[in-house]
């Protein structure tokens, strides 16, 4: 284990602003299914009816939720707050908000016997929905800093599995386009030989949204000891997988069911962390990239003209 290795496995506390009244249903449906059964009691209370918890006092809250006052101080912690009265203000904002029509509405879930017309309404909705709590929950300086490592890079690996690997290969073929080099890896063994490469000055980023894929760890953990800046981007921030994070990038998502998998909700949400990136990039590298990207759309379009019809 190297010095690098961070000692936490991130989350918050460590000196990060608390969420934003906004942000807090989103980062409970995030957290949520990394929590102990009791943890997740009063996050799910607090979530569901900010209104009346925000009235309550610890012990209050405690008593309705069937827990102790010292899991109510830990839940709040564990969502960013200091500790339970900044929590209660939070609250009291996020309930003011819902009286004022502001608040997002609670996803509803699709049934097998639904209308076509139904399941449309209710998937733009819970698209609608996992991009507004990604960008609440999205730290701007951990991305700001992602984008200056992948603007000087290089090169830039990026490893993803399945419907992870699909947003990989979208980012790589993004910064492809501006004239970067970068590579995507869905193959864990290619990804490990490719990963031992690399060096300080190059960019290697894990997308996962459970952040226990061995596969995708396993690479950034030898482009992290390798003194690569590595990325996280993923719906755990307490995971495994920002143990070798040095930027640790957020996404959220829907709530899984039967007809809507984790791994298509998810992809919502990191889909738009890669488009940041990307935007971000091409921003701090705008003279570069933007005959680049002319270039590219010329090549397509002559490649056009040149097919028969």
């Amino acid at each position: 284990m190297t010095e690098r290795v961070k000692e936490t496995f991130g989350g918050y506390g460590t000196g990060a602003p608390p969420p934003a009244p906004a942000a807090l249903a989103a980062k409970v449906r995030t957290l949520a299914p990394s929590m102990t059964r009791s943890v997740q009691r009063v996050a799910e209370a607090v979530a569901e009816d900010p209104a009346g918890c925000a009235a309550l006092t610890v012990t209050g809250l405690a008593e309705l939720t069937g827990t102790s006052e010292a899991t109510v101080v830990r839940t709040a912690r564990l969502l960013g707050y200091p500790g339970y009265r900044d929590l209660r203000l939070a609250l009291a904002g996020l309930a003011a908000q819902q009286r004022s029509g502001r608040a997002p509405a609670i996803t509803t879930d699709i049934a097998v016997d639904d209308p076509i017309a139904d399941v449309v309404a209710k998937l733009a909705h819970d698209e609608q929905q996992t991009l507004a709590d990604t960008a609440a929950g999205l730290d701007t300086t951990q991305l700001a800093a992602a984008v200056s490592a992948l603007a000087g890079a290089r090169r830039t690996d990026v490893y993803g599995i399945g419907a992870s690997g699909l947003v990989a290969q979208d980012l790589t073929q993004k910064l492809l386009r501006i004239g970067l080099i970068a590579h995507a890896h869905s193959d864990p063994h290619l990804a490990v030989t490719n990963a031992v490469q690399l060096r300080a000055g190059d960019v290697a980023i894990a997308i996962t949204h459970s952040g226990a894929t061995g596969d995708v760890i396993e690479p950034l953990r030898v482009a992290f000891e390798r003194g690569a800046t590595t990325v996280a981007v993923t719906g755990r921030p307490g995971s495994s997988v920002t143990r070798y994070a040095d930027h640790v990038l957020t996404t959220s998502t829907s709530r899984e069911s039967e007809l809507r998998p984790a791994a298509m909700s998810s992809r919502t949400g990191q889909l738009l962390v890669v488009d940041c990136l990307f935007v971000g990039v091409a921003q701090r590298t705008y003279e570069a990239a933007a005959p680049a990207l002319a270039a590219s759309y010329e090549a397509l379009a002559h490649r056009h003209r040149s097919v028969p019809r």
